[in-house]
């Protein structure tokens, strides 16, 4: 199964899905998982207070994931999370170490 990742240091899963610059995707198992790609993004988040749902941004962030069953972040918005949901991508809220995420394949 081919998992997206949000993270800023390749090591751990330490961000939020909104503000996310890129997607680390990974091959996983029971086992810890395996790097296969590195996607980047124009994060979701543009800092805007009003916090408007930007579908031409949110599809880019989709397209990246093409392929994922899973994405784990520290948070998400409604909004991103049913979107994602729609397209068979399960969100994993998850903080800590990359090695340490254990899937099994549904």
């Amino acid at each position: 199964m081919k998992i997206g990742i949000v993270s800023t240091d390749g090591k751990n899963v330490n961000d939020h899905f909104g503000k996310a610059e890129r997607f680390l995707i990974y091959e996983a198992g029971t086992a810890a998982p395996a790097g296969i790609a590195e996607r980047k993004i124009s994060p979701l988040s543009t800092n805007d207070q009003s916090h408007q749902f930007d579908a031409a941004r949110f599809d880019s962030a989709a397209k990246a994931l093409e392929g994922c069953q899973r994405v784990y972040c520290t948070r998400i918005g409604d909004r991103p999370r049913q979107e994602l949901e729609k397209r068979g991508i399960m969100p994993i809220i998850y903080e800590g170490p990359i090695a340490d995420i254990r899937t099994t394949v549904d």
